[in-house]
C-alpha cells in the first residue's frame, strides 16, 4: 500500500550510527517522515590526548590567517579548548567543510567566513574562489586524530603554511553489534547510515562473525564516494547509495527517493 506523501518512510526502520550526541537530528527527520530508528554508535567521541601541544597552539592563533574546521566535531572540541584560555580572535578567518559544521559554529556563536555552497568535502572547500590564492597565509586546522592529508598537501601547494590541531580522538565501541542489538530483532533494520569511512569499518568490526554476513547484505547509505568504495572493499552485497550532499538531508533525501522508486515502499538496492 503506497504510503501518504508526508509519510514516505512509514514502516522504515533507520539504523544511524553517529555518536550518540549527534544522532539526534536525523533521528528527528528520520521520524518526522513517518519511519522508525535504531541508534548505535559506532564511533567514541573523546578529547585530545596531547592537550600540551593545543595549548600552544591556541596561545598563537593570533599568529593565524585562517581556521579550518573538518568536521562539527573539530569545532566542539576546538571551541571548548579556546574558550578555556582565551577569546576567539576577531580577524580569523573561520573555514568549514560542511553545513553540519557551520552549524555548529553558530551553536557556539560564531560564524563561517567560508563554506562550500554544494559539495560538503575537502574538495568543495578547495574549489572556493576563497582558497585559491594562499601564498604565505597562515592556516590551522581542526580536526581529530589522524585523517586525510590532501586538503593540507593541496593547501601547501597553494603556498599556505599548514599546522594540525588534533582536538579531539575517535574510537571504537566496545559493545558488539550482536549486544547492541539485543533487544532489536535485527531483520527489523531496513538500511544503514553511515556517516564517515572509520564508523564503517568500526561497524564492520563490530559485527564480528556473528553479525557479519547480515551486515554485508543491508542497504547502507553515506555521505562520500570513499565511504562507498570502501563499502565494496568490505564486501557489502548490494549497491551503495551515495547522498547527493554529505549532510543528514542528503541521507534522507536518498532514503527517501529509494521507498518512492519502489511501490511496496522499501528499501530496494
Amino acid at each position: 500500500m503506497p504510503h501518504r506523501d508526508n509519510r514516505p518512510l512509514e514502516n522504515i526502520s533507520v539504523l544511524v550510527t553517529r555518536p550518540l550526541h549527534q544522532s539526534n537530528d536525523l533521528c528527528q527527520m528520520v521520524r518526522q517522515l513517518g519511519g522508525e530508528t535504531v541508534v548505535i554508535p559506532a564511533v567514541i567521541i573523546n578529547g585530545s590526548s596531547d592537550k600540551s601541544s593545543i595549548q600552544l597552539q591556541i596561545e598563537r592563533l593570533d599568529d593565524y590567517d585562517m581556521a579550518i574546521f573538518i568536521s562539527a566535531n573539530a569545532v566542539e572540541w576546538a571551541n571548548r579548548a579556546v574558550r578555556a584560555q582565551r577569546n576567539w580572535p576577531q580577524s580569523l578567518c573561520l573555514a568549514v567543510i560542511g553545513r553540519s559544521s557551520a552549524q555548529a559554529l553558530l551553536d557556539a556563536g560564531l560564524s563561517a567566513d567560508i563554506c562550500p555552497p554544494h559539495l560538503f568535502s575537502s574538495e568543495g572547500l578547495l574549489a572556493h574562489e576563497s582558497m585559491q590564492q594562499l601564498k604565505d597565509k597562515k592556516i590551522l586546522i581542526f580536526r581529530g586524530e589522524g585523517g586525510r592529508e590532501k586538503l593540507a598537501k593541496i593547501l601547501r601547494q597553494r603556498g599556505a603554511q599548514v599546522e594540525y590541531a588534533e582536538v579531539y580522538s575517535r574510537q571504537c565501541p566496545a559493545e558488539s553489534l550482536s549486544d547492541a542489538l539485543q533487544n532489536i530483532s535485527a531483520e527489523k533494520i531496513d538500511v544503514i547510515t553511515v556517516a564517515s569511512n572509520e564508523s564503517l569499518r568500526n561497524l564492520y568490526d563490530m559485527a564480528g562473525e556473528a553479525l557479519r554476513s547480515w551486515l554485508l547484505d543491508k542497504p547502507l547509505v553515506v555521505i562520500s564516494k570513499r565511504t562507498a568504495d570502501l563499502a565494496k572493499q568490505l564486501g557489502f552485497n548490494r549497491e551503495v547509495i551515495v547522498a547527493s550532499e554529505a549532510s543528514n538531508e542528503g541521507m534522507i533525501a536518498a532514503i527517501v527517493d529509494q521507498c518512492e522508486q519502489n511501490p511496496r515502499g522499501t528499501i530496494n538496492v
